[in-house]
C-alpha cells in the first residue's frame, strides 16, 4: 500500500473569474494528522470539497486513498468520511438512532453495528445520552456525535472542516482525545481549524492564504523558520508603539498580542534600532523578553510577508 494518503498537484478551483484555490501542491502521509490553517476565505473548505469529490477541480489533479478525484469519486467516498461545518445530524432522532441511520447509509454489515456503536458511544462519552434527541444536545455533544457518525464505517481517511468552531474548551479537549485514539488505529486525519493551539497538535501544518498554500511543515520547523529574534515588548501605549515601529521596520515585523507587542528582529542591531525608535517616540519599554514563536506568530509573520511580496 502506498504510504501517501492524499496527493495534489497544481490543484485549483475557480468560481467565475475568481480563484478560490490555485496551484495547490500537497502530500499527506497515511497515519498522520494534517492541519490546514488560514483565515476565512483562504480556500480551506474548497480544498476539502475537491479532495472529497464533492466539487470538481478547475485545474490540476489529486488522488485520495490512491484513487483520482477525477473519475473515481465513488471509490473515494467509500474510503473516507467528511464532516463539514454543518454536518447533517437529524434533530428528531436520538443519539443512537443517528448512529444507526449513518450505519445504514454506509451499508455497515449488521453483525458489526452493535459493537461499533457501543465503542463509538464510549469514545465520545455519549453512552449516558444515547436516548436523547440530537436537537437537545449541547454544541460540543453534537460535534462528538457528528464525529461518531462519520466514523461508523471505519474510514481510511477522515476530513474535518473546522469541527470545533464555537465549541467549549472541555468539549474541544474531548474531541481531540477521540482523534488521537483514531490516529492510533491508523486513520489518516485531514483537519482545518481556526484555532492555532489546535494546529500545534497536528503532525504537519499547511498555512493557506488567498487560495494558495504558502508554507507546509511540522509545527516545530515552522516556528524555527522565523528569522532572527522574536521579542515581546510591554509598553503603556502598545498601539502607538506598533504604529511607530511599523513605520520604521515594516508591517511584517511587529504585531499586537493582547496588550503586548511581538517584534521580529533580524539581529540584535535591528532590535536596538526598534528600541531607539520607541525612545525617540517617547514610549518607554516597561518589559522586554526574548520568546519562542508560537504558530500564531508564524502565521501572522508569513501572511504579512506574503502580502508584501504580492504588492511589491
Amino acid at each position: 500500500m502506498n504510504d501517501i494518503a492524499i496527493q495534489a498537484s497544481g490543484l485549483g478551483r475557480a468560481f467565475g473569474d475568481m480563484w478560490a484555490v490555485r496551484e495547490l501542491d500537497l502530500e499527506v502521509r497515511r497515519g498522520e494528522i494534517f492541519g490546514l490553517v488560514g483565515p476565512d476565505g483562504a480556500g480551506k473548505t474548497t480544498t476539502m470539497r475537491m479532495l472529497t469529490g464533492i466539487l470538481a477541480a478547475s485545474e490540476g489533479s489529486a488522488s485520495v486513498a490512491e484513487f483520482s478525484i477525477q473519475g473515481d469519486e465513488e471509490a473515494i467516498k467509500s474510503r473516507i468520511s467528511y464532516m463539514s461545518q454543518r454536518f447533517g445530524l437529524y434533530g428528531d432522532l436520538s443519539v443512537e438512532e443517528n448512529l444507526r441511520f449513518y450505519a445504514d447509509l454506509y451499508q455497515v454489515p449488521r453483525r458489526e453495528r452493535e459493537p461499533l456503536e457501543e465503542r463509538l458511544l464510549g469514545f465520545s462519552n455519549l453512552t449516558p445520552f444515547r436516548k436523547r434527541l440530537a436537537r437537545n444536545l449541547s454544541g460540543g455533544m453534537k460535534q462528538k456525535l457528528g464525529l461518531a457518525c462519520a466514523l461508523i464505517h471505519k474510514p481510511e481517511i477522515l476530513f474535518l472542516d473546522e469541527p470545533t468552531n464555537g465549541v467549549d474548551p472541555v468539549s474541544r479537549r474531548d474531541f481531540w482525545r477521540i482523534l488521537y485514539a483514531m490516529l492510533k488505529e491508523g486513520v489518516t486525519i485531514f483537519i482545518s481549524t481556526a484555532y492555532l493551539d489546535e494546529a500545534e497538535r497536528c503532525t504537519r501544518v499547511g498555512l493557506m492564504h488567498q487560495g494558495r498554500l504558502i508554507q507546509c511543515d511540522t509545527p516545530q520547523k515552522l516556528k524555527q523558520a522565523i528569522p532572527g529574534l522574536l521579542l515581546e515588548l510591554e509598553t503603556a501605549q502598545p498601539r502607538v508603539a506598533r504604529e511607530a515601529l511599523t513605520a520604521q521596520l515594516g508591517a511584517n515585523r511587529v504585531s499586537l498580542f493582547g496588550g503586548k507587542l511581538h517584534l521580529y528582529a533580524a539581529d540584535e542591531a535591528e532590535a536596538e534600532q526598534a528600541r531607539t525608535v520607541l525612545r525617540e517616540a517617547d514610549i518607554p519599554i516597561l518589559a522586554e523578553n526574548t520568546i519562542i514563536p508560537s504558530l500564531e506568530d508564524v502565521f501572522i509573520y508569513q501572511l504579512t510577508r506574503n502580502d508584501e511580496e504580492t504588492t511589491a
